[in-house]
């Protein structure tokens, strides 16, 4: 059942994904396994410790003043479980805790497809998203981008009046690329503005996958137009794919490399589309498929779950840490090879998570990150 979190349970959800080394896994992890993001707070400092340095834990009046800044602008906080948050995001691995919103968040109980592509398109891949967009939208589709330049302002323009999404890869108030700023305003008429970035932050290369991964997640399935090899549409195509969303592409001219990553996707398997009618078709199965989402994570209700933290016995975590490895590892085969209980091996990947010293991967898989990537 949805739920809302009330004014201090969004403080402390906020807090705790500000908090350093503190992602969407990690998150979960540790509000599912305290019982809520209060008591997960107040754990954070000696698990940090624990797993080899000291971690910097967001304070609450940084929180308050970037939750007045949200409101400031007009936009607003949802947090995963609620009922305003994407169901689809919701059902996605790694779903982040909160978005920051501005617009209508109704559309995100509509059907939503994603489209994006090149930001260097051709005059034809720019017509080509135009037409898609148009269309998908006069059919009841929310069309979700990154608000790029190319297909992905293509693909905004032409569904503003029937709903859109752009995703934001810093801030909703750092807009990328700047001169897109008519367009975000007009966006928020009848769709809306996302972000998982607080306010302020300028987005940087690492933060477009972020970016695309949520833009992934949004939508039903993910259509490419003109990718070229190494795009950060690929990267969309392959978390869709991850995520088991319909992948689709445009064929383009084997001349123009511009097209070389989207026709690639044909050869590998992806849904080859034309036309509006194509895609509809693609998704359909998808919509009435009557999977119900995951369980939203634990409220803030550290008495409804019966954990502690004890510190894990000296050889049990010594056993973990001695299986990890650059290679990513399913935490399900740490915890039968390690002979240690799931509990304890969850406890340690929260220490050295929070240290900085591993990674999370999709499909519930962690890595032991390089020493001089220890931060």
């Amino acid at each position: 059942m949805a739920v809302r979190l009330g004014d201090e349970q969004r403080i402390a959800w906020l807090r705790l994904i500000r908090s350093e080394n503190v992602g969407p896994h990690t998150f979960r992890s540790l509000v599912n396994h305290f019982g809520g993001a209060v008591a997960a707070l107040e754990a954070l400092p000696e698990l940090a410790r624990r797993g080899g340095r000291s971690g910097v834990i967001c304070a609450r009046a940084r929180a308050e003043d970037e939750i007045a800044e949200i409101v400031a602008r007009g936009a607003r906080l949802i947090a995963l479980g609620e009922p305003d948050y994407p169901p689809a995001l919701a059902a996605a691995d790694g779903a982040p805790p909160l978005l920051t919103v501005a617009g209508h968040a109704g559309v995100f109980h509509r059907p939503m497809v994603a489209i994006v592509g090149g930001r260097n398109a051709s005059s034809a891949g720019r017509s080509f998203a135009t037409r898609l967009a148009a269309e998908l939208g006069g059919a009841g589709w929310v069309v979700v981008s990154g608000l790029a330049r190319g297909v992905d302002a293509a693909a905004h323009s032409a569904s503003v009046s029937t709903g859109t999404v752009a995703v934001f890869a810093g801030g909703l108030d750092c807009l990328y690329p700047p001169e897109h700023a008519d367009l975000a305003n007009r966006i928020c008429a009848e769709g809306a503005l996302v972000s998982e970035m607080p306010m302020g932050w300028q987005p940087r290369g690492r933060d477009f996958p972020r970016r695309n991964r949520i833009i992934a997640g949004m939508s039903l399935g993910v259509v490419v137009v003109e990718a070229a090899v190494r795009s950060g549409s690929l990267i969309t195509a392959r978390l869709a794919t991850e995520m088991g969303r319909e992948v689709m592409a445009a064929p383009g001219s084997p001349l123009d490399p511009r097209c070389e990553g989207s026709n690639a996707l044909l050869r590998e398997g992806a849904t080859f589309i034309t036309r509006s009618d194509d895609v509809i078709e693609a998704l359909a199965p998808l919509i009435d498929r009557g999977e119900p989402p995951p369980q939203p994570i634990s409220l803030a209700q550290a008495e409804a779950a019966g954990f502690d933290n004890e510190e894990p016995a000296a050889d049990d975590r010594a056993r973990v840490v001695e299986l990890l490895g650059p290679s990513p590892a399913l935490v399900d085969d740490l915890v039968r090879q390690s002979g240690a209980d799931a509990r304890t091996v969850q406890i340690v990947l929260l220490e050295l998570e929070l240290a900085g010293r591993i990674e999370r991967h999709a499909g519930g898989r962690v890595r032991l990150r390089p020493a001089e990537d220890w931060v």
